[in-house]
C-alpha cells in the first residue's frame, strides 16, 4: 500500500515491549464510557491484522484503538502504512523480541520508533519518562506534541501515593490542576503505567477525570495476565502464564512479594528469543528473585537453567531450587511439594505452555477447597 489509510476518527496505535494489551484494553474502556470504539480483539497485533481491522472499521465507531506489534524491523511501519494513526503510544523499549535485533537495544528502539516517524506528523505521541531506553527513539520528522507518564521522574501524567489495596492499585494524578484518585482493578506498579497512558490519551482527546475512573474500573483484563485464584487452604496462585521478559518477570515478581502470603514461590518457564542476552536476561531474573522475597524458585526449560544460576548467586540456597527439562516432571514435583498458605507465581513465554502448569495446579488443588467465608469471596480470583 503506497498510501496509509487516514480515518477522520482519532486512531490510537499502542506499541511496546510490555504493556501493549493492557494499555490498549484501558484506553478503550475509558473511551467507551462515551464512544462506541473499535478495538484490537485480544491481542491479535500483526500487520496482517491490521489489514483485516481496517475493514471493520465502519461510520458508527468514534474511534479505533489498535495494538501495533512486531517481531522485525520495518513491521510497525507496515502497519502505519495500512493505518495511519493520530495518537501513538509506546509503552516501554524492553527486551521482548530482541534476538531479532540482534540483542541491540537502540535497533530495538529504532523499530519502536517507526510508530512515531509515520504516525500523523502533527499528532499526539505519549513515551515512558521512567523508561531508560526512551532516550534511544528517535523521532525523526515528527512534528507533533509528545507527552510524558513516569512515576519516579518529573511527568505530564506522574503517578504518586501508589498502594496495593484488596483487588488492585490505587493511586494519585494531578490533572490540570487538581489531584484525582484513580483505582485499577489488577496488581502491580507496571500496570499504573498503562493506566497513565490511558489516563493521558483520554485527557488529550477531552474526557474528564469521572469518565477515566469509571471506564479503569470498567477494565477487563485478559487471562493468563496475573489472575489470582484461591486454591483452598491459604494456598493462592498467581497465574501470569502469558508472556515473559525480563522486565515483565520482575514486575511479576513484585506482585508476589506484596501480595503473596504464606510461603512464596516463583514456577519460571524459559524467556524466549533473548538472542544474545539469553544468559545475562535468565540470571538478571534469578538475582532479582533471590533479593525480593521469593523464598522457592523451579524453572522448566533449557534457557531457565540460567535463573538458578542467578539466584544462586545472589545468596539463595540451592535447595531451594529445582530445574526441569520436562514438563510431566516438573508437575509430578509441585504435587508432591505443595502445601497449606503457599502462594505459587506461574510464569515464562507464551510457547514454553506455562499455563499448562498453572492449570494442573488448579486442578492439583480442587480436593483442597473448603468451603469459603464470606469475606473470602471477595477477594477470590481478582
Amino acid at each position: 500500500m503506497n498510501h496509509p489509510r487516514i480515518l477522520n476518527i482519532p486512531v490510537v496505535a499502542v506499541t511496546g515491549s510490555a504493556g501493549k494489551t493492557t494499555t490498549k484494553e484501558m484506553i478503550s474502556s475509558i473511551l467507551r464510557t462515551r464512544w462506541p470504539v473499535f478495538s484490537t480483539p485480544g491481542n491479535l497485533n500483526f500487520f496482517n491484522h491490521t489489514a483485516q481491522y481496517v475493514k471493520q472499521i465502519h461510520k458508527g465507531h468514534r474511534a479505533a484503538v489498535l495494538e501495533y506489534g512486531l517481531s522485525g524491523p520495518g513491521h510497525i511501519r507496515r502497519h502505519c502504512l495500512i493505518l495511519q494513526p493520530s495518537i501513538g503510544v509506546i509503552t516501554n523499549v524492553g527486551t521482548a523480541h530482541i534476538g531479532h535485533f540482534g540483542g541491540d537495544v537502540r535497533r530495538l528502539a529504532f523499530a519502536k520508533s517507526e510508530l512515531i516517524r509515520y504516525m500523523k506528523p502533527t499528532g499526539i505521541a505519549f513515551v515512558n519518562r521512567d523508561d531508560q531506553n526512551t532516550k534511544h527513539l528517535r523521532f525523526g520528522r515528527f512534528r507533533g506534541r509528545i507527552f510524558t507518564v513516569g512515576i519516579t521522574r518529573e511527568a505530564d501524567y506522574r503517578a504518586t501515593k501508589i498502594r496495593f489495596v484488596r483487588g488492585g492499585m490505587v493511586f494519585r494524578v494531578k490533572l490540570h490542576g487538581q489531584e484525582h484518585t484513580f483505582f485499577i482493578p489488577i496488581y502491580g506498579r507496571h500496570h499504573v503505567y498503562n493506566a497513565l497512558f490511558a489516563i493521558g490519551v483520554a485527557d488529550q482527546l477531552g474526557f474528564r477525570p469521572a469518565q477515566m475512573k469509571l471506564g479503569l474500573r470498567r477494565y477487563k483484563r485478559l487471562g493468563r495476565r496475573l489472575t489470582f485464584y484461591q486454591l483452598g487452604r491459604g494456598v493462592q496462585l498467581i497465574d501470569d502464564s502469558f508472556s515473559a521478559n525480563p522486565n515483565a518477570v520482575k514486575a511479576a515478581i513484585d506482585v508476589l512479594q506484596a501480595v503473596g502470603t504464606g510461603t512464596k514461590a516463583a514456577v519460571l518457564g524459559s524467556m524466549l528469543e533473548m538472542g544474545k542476552l539469553t544468559v545475562s536476561g535468565h540470571r538478571g531474573v534469578g538475582r532479582y528473585a533471590a533479593t525480593h522475597g521469593v523464598q522457592y524458585l523451579f524453572t522448566y526449560g533449557q534457557a531457565a537453567r540460567h535463573i538458578g544460576a542467578g539466584a544462586t548467586a545472589a545468596g539463595m540456597p540451592k535447595a531451594r531450587i529445582r530445574h526441569f527439562t520436562r514438563q510431566a516432571a516438573l508437575h509430578r514435583f509441585l504435587a508432591a511439594w505443595l502445601r497449606p498458605n503457599q502462594t505459587l507465581l506461574v510464569k515464562g513465554s507464551h510457547a514454553m505452555g506455562m499455563w499448562r502448569t498453572a492449570d494442573f495446579l488448579r486442578r492439583t488443588t480442587k480436593p483442597w477447597r473448603v468451603p469459603m467465608r464470606r469475606t473470602d469471596r471477595r477477594t477470590k480470583a481478582h
